[in-house]
This record gives C-alpha cells, sequence and structure tokens, in this order.
C-alpha cells in the first residue's frame, strides 16, 4: 500500500475528452465495501503514520450550521494526493428514512489538482472510522484469549466497528447495547452470522466487558464508568463536539487516555473536555496518539490496572488515506480484467 504516493491515473488511457486528464472515477458505497475491508482500510491508516503524516498538523474540520444540521468541510493533502470531504449531518433523517451522515468526497491528483475520483462521503466515513478503531485495537486490546465486548449503537458505525473487531481479535461474546430493541435484535442477528455468539444487553455489562465500543448520537455518558474493567479498552467514536460525549468523567479520570491527534482531541471531544471544564483533569491527562501507538514511540498501558480509552473524533487525513487507499485498489482491480 503506497502512503499517498507516488499517484497515477486510476484507469490507464481512460482519458476524459477534451481535457487530457483522466476519465473520473466513481465510487458508491457497495463498491467501496467489496474493494476495501476495515483491516486494510487500517493497514492504509498505518502506512500513513510510518511514512511521516504528522496528524497535528491536519487541517482543522469547518463546519456549519444550515437548516437541516450540520455541514462539515475536511480537506487534507500528503503526498501525491488531495481531497475534501462535504459531509452533511442531518438529525431528522431518519424519520425519513434517509441516512443521517450524507456527502461526497473528491480526490485529486497532489501536483496538478486535477479531479480523480468522486467517492460517496457517508460510505467513505462508515469504512474510515472503524479503520481508524481497528488500528488502535491493533495495540491496545488484549491478546490470547477471545475477549468479550459490549457494543453501544445499532447504526452503520456498530455494523462497521462490530466487522472491523472481528478482522483484529477473537470475541468471545457480543452484546449489543441500544435504544431500539428491534435494531438491537437485528444487530445480535447480524452478529451471530458473523459466527460470534451475541445478546442483547443493558449499560451495566460494561462490568464484565474486555472491549466497549460506543458508536451512538448520544450527547450524555453511556454507561458508569465506575464499573468498567481495569484493563478492559474503552473506544468512543459517537461524536466530535466539544460538548457532547459518550463516555462520563470517572471513566476518562482513571483511564490511559489515547487520541487521533492532541490538537484536534482539546478542540472536539466532549469526552475529554467536559471533565476538563469540571476541574477533574488537565490538558496533560492525555497519554499518546494513534502515531505514537502505531510508531511505537510510547509503551503501551499507562497506570498499572487502568482502563484504556480511545477518544476518536475523525479527522481528514483519515478520510484521505482511506480514499487513496480505494483509489488505487479500484485501479488494481481494472487492469487485472
Amino acid at each position: 500500500m503506497s502512503a499517498f504516493g507516488p499517484g497515477a491515473p486510476a484507469r490507464p488511457g481512460d482519458v476524459r475528452p477534451g481535457t487530457g486528464g483522466p476519465e473520473l472515477v466513481r465510487l458508491g458505497a457497495e463498491e467501496m465495501l467489496r474493494l476495501l475491508t476495515p483491516a486494510r482500510a487500517a493497514d492504509a491508516l498505518a502506512a500513513a503514520l510510518l511514512g511521516g503524516l504528522d496528524p497535528e498538523t491536519c487541517p482543522r474540520r469547518t463546519a456549519l450550521d444550515v437548516p437541516g444540521g450540520e455541514l462539515l468541510l475536511m480537506p487534507a493533502a500528503a503526498g501525491a494526493y488531495a481531497g475534501v470531504k462535504i459531509a452533511g449531518v442531518a438529525p431528522g433523517n431518519p424519520a425519513r428514512g434517509l441516512p443521517r451522515i450524507t456527502g461526497s468526497y473528491l480526490l485529486l491528483d497532489g501536483p496538478t489538482l486535477r479531479p480523480l475520483a468522486l467517492l460517496d462521503g457517508a460510505a467513505l466515513t462508515t469504512l474510515r472510522t472503524p479503520a481508524v478503531s481497528a488500528l488502535a485495537l491493533r495495540h491496545l486490546a488484549p491478546e490470547g484469549r477471545p475477549l468479550r465486548l459490549v457494543l453501544f449503537g445499532s447504526g452503520p458505525q456498530a455494523y462497521g466497528h462490530l466487522e472491523a473487531v472481528l478482522g483484529v481479535r477473537e470475541l468471545a461474546e457480543v452484546v449489543v447495547v441500544a435504544r431500539d430493541p428491534a435494531r438491537a435484535a437485528l444487530l445480535v442477528e447480524h452478529a451471530g452470522a458473523l459466527g460470534a455468539a451475541a445478546r442483547t444487553g443493558v449499560p451495566g455489562d460494561v462490568a464484565g466487558a474486555d472491549l466497549v465500543l460506543c458508536c451512538t448520537t448520544a450527547r450524555e455518558p453511556l454507561f458508569d464508568g465506575r464499573l468498567v474493567a481495569p484493563g478492559a479498552v474503552v473506544v468512543a467514536v459517537g461524536s466530535h463536539e466539544p460538548d457532547a460525549r459518550e463516555t462520563d468523567t470517572a471513566l476518562v479520570r482513571r483511564a490511559a487516555v489515547y487520541v487521533e491527534s492532541r490538537a484536534a482531541a482539546l478542540r472536539e471531544a466532549g469526552d475529554l473536555l467536559v471533565p476538563e471544564a469540571e476541574g477533574a483533569i488537565g490538558p496533560g491527562h492525555i497519554n499518546g496518539t494513534l502515531a505514537d501507538l502505531v510508531t511505537g514511540r510510547i509503551a503501551v498501558g499507562g497506570r498499572p490496572g487502568c482502563p484504556q480509552l480511545f477518544k476518536s473524533v475523525g479527522m481528514a487525513w483519515e478520510d484521505l488515506a482511506v480514499a487513496v487507499a480505494l483509489f488505487e485498489a479500484a485501479a488494481g482491480a481494472t487492469s487485472e480484467t
């Protein structure tokens, strides 16, 4: 997997009439899921970090309030590529039978800024976020035994995270906790189809969990952080707003905390900013970053016997890394046919 380089047209010989440039590749949700698993997307993220990409320098997310919700603009550039995701967060859409997250991703050739590919932005987010979590879990999750997972949520991210975790660790049990019993039951059925023993549960089930994944739209803590066992790993991905959180102050205060980027977390991670505003922690409470874990710059684990928390807000460099991997996978698939 190239870490954003050297870059090439996805379909050699396919030229857009009148432009001299490559035909714009269009990748829809179904094709993207066929081209790349969360595990391979995690490999692309790791390659970018091992190649020297510094998430601390990544452009910040621009957010605009609009009548239907929030419009997000996420640009990034590295090596031979650049790109931008335009995403919409529309809380009222599920009631209309529409996805909550919408959008598109435009991938560009870095040196010339010629458009190369247009990707389904919601599908990219659905793939990228579990890949980030999978990469963190490769370094944080216990090894050598089947793990008990408590999974909060029943939407696309919950499904994606289940697949991502199954790609990096063996699971003894999956416990699904969700507001909608019918949707929770469907996710349990899906987990069973993937070969995992599964059932629905309640927030208190975190007391017996090795892994806790929070993939919800909650704005208040989902469970009592005092119940989380020493050595357990909690991953929270559901929010990027300073006043929204899925985990409580009790967990954050006792946990070894890892983030994608200190700068991004201290702008957007309500899971950390709310406890900081309460005076429970300071900015130095963050133990390390995803890049620290991947490159081996720090030892994993924090204080002996404490839980570990990975808080993700989602960053533009991650979208770019996964978009490039998809684009190059599509090029490979085309060249083989």
